[in-house]
């Protein structure tokens, strides 16, 4: 789990608790839009919330009720919290290399419960799909295919 630790971003360092485990929520959320459940995904965001001290992993498991998280995360008032949370969003809906209508329509309702605009929503999905194409274009050119 250290190497989880090393990788996260340090915005979620100034979050609330409260603001982590509706930020791991709504990720965990995301991971189950498309009706397939990636089970490395779901570790990961586990055990990502414990690195930011969520250790009863009973208090995200409720992230199911669409509703109940498009409200919970209005708790989010850090706009750069919020931006950081549809680019999380961004990049787990990409991991399978398919981004479904579910998970594009749940960022797209998450953006707006927080107040993100729908062009800044899009800039940083493209701005997603480009850290993807660059990081692939690395391992042509470096030969780690």
């Amino acid at each position: 789990m250290s190497s989880i630790n090393n990788i996260l971003p340090s915005y979620l360092n100034s979050a609330t608790l409260e603001e982590k485990i509706v930020f791991f929520r709504v990720l965990l959320h995301l991971a189950n839009a498309d009706g397939f459940t990636a089970k490395d995904e779901v570790t990961f965001i586990k055990e990502a919330a414990q690195t930011q001290g969520i250790d009863n992993l009973e208090i995200i498991a409720d992230f199911k009720d669409e509703k109940k998280l498009l409200q919970d995360v209005k708790i989010i008032k850090n706009r750069h919290l919020a931006m950081e949370l549809i680019r999380e969003m961004c990049m787990l809906s990409h991991v399978d290399n398919i981004l479904s209508d579910e998970e594009t329509l749940f960022i797209g309702k998450i953006g707006i419960a927080l107040g993100v605009e729908i062009e800044k929503i899009e800039q940083i999905s493209n701005w997603v799909i480009d850290h993807i194409f660059w990081l692939e274009q690395a391992k042509v050119i470096f030969e780690e295919r």
